[in-house]
């Protein structure tokens, strides 16, 4: 990322609050330079989706699922791993009716 995690995590946060969703900071990692596990739930369909940071093939900035669970506890699962391998890593919640993430950046189709 260009700028600071807090500073970006901040304006995804206003931005998801904007709108009218919820989001909070389940976990805080480094300040500047922290990776981001972003977790949406959707709370109409009763679903989670993670979606992490990566690079596409043309080198530009995108996000994608890096894994697809049945369950809320194995996206969890997938969190508690990363965070053992990452102890800078930002694990931000957006609670939607419509699942959406708040991302400006492309989504990958899974």
């Amino acid at each position: 990322m260009l700028i600071d995690t807090h500073v970006w995590v901040a304006g995804l946060i206003r931005r998801a609050e904007m709108a009218g969703a919820s989001a909070v900071v389940a976990r805080r990692g480094d300040g500047r330079a922290g990776a981001v596990i972003l977790k949406t739930y959707n709370t109409l369909e009763r679903s989670a989706r993670l979606y992490v940071r990566a690079q596409g093939n043309d080198g530009e900035p995108l996000w994608i699922e890096p894994v697809n669970a049945d369950t809320e506890a194995q996206l969890d699962a997938y969190v508690e791993r990363q965070l053992r391998h990452d102890p800078d890593l930002w694990v931000v919640e957006v609670e939607d009716r419509q699942g959406r993430s708040f991302l400006d950046e492309p989504v990958a189709n899974p």
